[in-house]
């Protein structure tokens, strides 16, 4: 009987490690190894991108990658996970109710993360966000119709919850895509609520004199030092009582890993990520590897981990896949190393800001940041081509991508 890995999850993780998995099966010219990957769809959905229009349209396919490779494909939903038996349960598609057990010899985790969703009073039913495609998709909707109602303070205004990464690029967005819809004279109000005491705290200085000079001219302010306490059909509370009517919120503040990393039994850290050895292995668990947002990783020797980002989920990918085949083979495994950090924030129709290092020293601003975001956002992030020699060569874990 030939043995299997499993993957789980098709982001960018999970379609790097299975690429990885095949390239290293390719090179030694092992065939009696199987690769399986099992999510809900044969698409990557580009995450980064759904504070954008038409998120919908932010799908890559990957089904003809997989099968150029050698990737076995099994559509469904992860239920269970039982590491001692090596299986895991899978629903799918069909029949309501059905499901299908799927050994494994050695699993990677690569289920991503989840926006973070606290017990406040009225923000499932009243909430939006961009964490998901159908989640972004309904936003997108939502904001084309704001053109058909009652012009009104709070129609024109959008409360953004989170002034982190995901909350600045969304913020920076939205001044241009209100007017789109409500007119270029349209006197629309996006406002940024935090409860720290600064924009991006997790940001640092570096860059947040350039983030903020952004948000100024584009029209964007924000209200610090207080959260968001409720959210109703109208508007949201903060925590120190002061009230924003709008008729959109969009609830941006923080992810966790997948669900499942609960059912693995090691540590976690305060994010649900599963503490994992160089080589991505989860530490003191013999088959099971972990990686992208479901991983706490060491990226250097300088006490950094890897963020909850696609440009260390792509490298993490790449080495769990190598590692988890590597694992198999009995050959040596190639440490999990990606020392150099950057970041490049989207800052809507000013441009972006772009930085290098842990520290976020800027390097480039504006127009020019704006070019290389807009690469990275169309180009370096995407599947490769079904092209077989082409994917594999992509999937080195020693080709470090820095997107």
């Amino acid at each position: 009987m030939s043995k299997r890995i499993l993957v789980i999850g098709a982001g960018f993780a999970g379609m790097w490690s299975a690429l990885a998995s095949a390239r290293l099966l390719d090179q030694v010219g092992r065939t009696d190894m199987e690769i399986a990957l099992v999510a809900p769809t044969p698409e990557l959905h580009v995450r980064p991108r759904l504070y954008e229009q038409n998120p919908n349209g932010m799908r890559a396919p990957l089904q003809d990658i997989f099968q150029a490779v050698g990737v076995r494909f099994i559509q469904g939903w992860v239920e269970h996970i039982d590491v001692a038996r090596q299986e895991v349960t899978v629903a799918t598609a069909g029949a309501e109710g059905a499901s299908q057990l799927v050994h494994f010899d050695r699993l990677v985790l690569a289920a991503g993360s989840r926006l973070f969703r606290p017990q406040i009073p009225g923000l499932e039913q009243h909430a939006f966000n961009v964490d998901q495609v159908a989640d972004a998709a309904e936003l997108d909707a939502h904001i084309g119709s704001l053109s058909g109602l009652p012009d009104s303070a709070a129609r024109n205004t959008v409360v953004i919850a989170g002034a982190g990464f995901t909350g600045i690029e969304t913020a920076a967005e939205m001044p241009a895509r209100l007017r789109e819809v409500l007119g270029e004279n349209a006197a629309v109000n996006v406002i940024m609520v935090e409860r720290n005491d600064a924009i991006g705290p997790d940001l640092g200085a570096g860059p947040r004199p350039v983030i903020t000079q952004a948000l100024t001219e584009l029209g964007v302010t924000w209200k610090l030092g207080s959260g968001v306490a409720a959210v109703d059909a109208h508007g949201v509370t903060l925590e120190n009582g002061e009230r924003i009517e709008a008729t959109t919120v969009i609830w941006t503040a923080g992810a966790r890993a997948s669900a499942l990393t609960a059912q693995i039994p090691a540590e976690r850290d305060k994010f649900g990520r599963l503490h994992v050895d160089s080589s991505l292995k989860v530490k003191g668990l013999d088959t099971v590897f972990a990686t992208g947002d479901c991983a706490y990783a060491a990226t250097d020797d300088e006490g950094n981990f890897a963020a909850m980002s696609c440009q260390h989920a792509m490298n993490l990918g790449r080495s769990a896949g190598h590692n988890v085949a590597a694992d198999l083979l009995g050959v040596a495994a190639i440490p999990y190393s990606q020392p150099k950090y950057v970041t490049c924030l989207d800052l809507g129709p000013w441009g972006a800001v772009y930085t290098e290092g842990w520290d976020r020293q800027v390097k480039l601003t504006g127009g020019v940041a704006k070019a290389l975001k807009t690469q990275i956002n169309t180009e370096w992030i995407y599947p490769p081509r079904a092209d077989r020699a082409e994917a594999l060569a992509l999937a080195d874990p020693q080709r470090i991508v820095v997107a």
